[in-house]
């Protein structure tokens, strides 16, 4: 069992929603995100619901890349040893290229994945130390295919990070050390909460409890809610772009 479990981007969101579900599982937490009051309550309700974890919080922005490594090392230290470290912390700001959102644009691309390639630096350097660990990266269903608009970037940023971890798990696939990415499809979070009508979106609890599954499993790839996008993801590899448009 992976006893030890750092979360980044967990003061709200998917974040916040597995380090729940993981606490009522009995594990211990280590919580990192920019706001650190929302992580002061959330480490009590934590506590409230199981008082025999431990829970440590911290604030980091993950954009600060050597913060990254100097609070993955601290929790190390305080817990002993990283078991899981589930790279979470993103962002969906951008809008479609050529319309005057360069900034926000670029703002997405080095969060979502310059930074967590600072994220798996620092977690993948203490699992070759422990040579032990499990790395969870979170992408996204629309890392399948190109999506546009709002997406268009997001969904590169997602690809990349599935690219990634396939790459990292070939590199470590002679060692203990596993590497598992989880493709979520539509949940409901502060990320997407103004989008109105999209299909088949799931409510964040429902989400993160098939998330926490798949994650528990330690499988290469996994598609959640399996229903519908187990299949969904098959037919978006083959899909015309007409369709692959109405989806973003």
């Amino acid at each position: 069992m992976r006893k030890n479990i750092l979360i980044t981007g967990a003061s709200s969101g998917l974040g916040r929603e597995m380090a729940v579900q993981f606490a009522q599982k009995g594990r211990n937490l280590a919580l990192c995100a920019r706001r650190i009051d929302r992580l002061e309550i959330l480490k009590a309700e934590l506590l409230a619901i199981n008082p025999s974890i431990s829970v440590i919080i911290k604030s980091l922005d993950v954009n600060d890349h050597d913060a990254v490594f100097t609070v993955f090392n601290e929790f190390k230290q305080e817990l002993g040893q990283l078991d899981r470290v589930i790279v979470n912390a993103g962002m969906g700001k951008g809008a479609s290229i050529g319309t005057g959102y360069f900034e926000a644009n670029k703002q997405t691309a080095i969060t979502n994945f310059v930074s967590a390639l600072a994220q798996c630096e620092a977690a993948v350097t203490i699992f070759r130390a422990q040579n032990a660990g499990h790395l969870v990266t979170i992408s996204s269903i629309s890392a399948v295919r190109g999506f546009r608009r709002a997406l268009n970037v997001y969904a590169a940023t997602k690809a990349a990070i599935t690219s990634l971890s396939e790459g990292l798990r070939m590199d470590l696939a002679k060692t203990p050390i596993k590497v598992s990415t989880i493709h979520p499809g539509f949940i409901r979070s502060e990320i997407n909460e103004k989008v109105k009508k999209v299909p088949f979106m799931v409510d964040t609890q429902t989400g993160c409890k098939a998330m926490v599954a798949a994650i528990e499993k330690e499988g290469a790839n996994s598609y959640v809610p399996t229903w519908p996008w187990a299949i969904m993801q098959l037919i978006m590899r083959v899909a015309p772009l007409s369709l692959l448009a109405k989806m973003s």
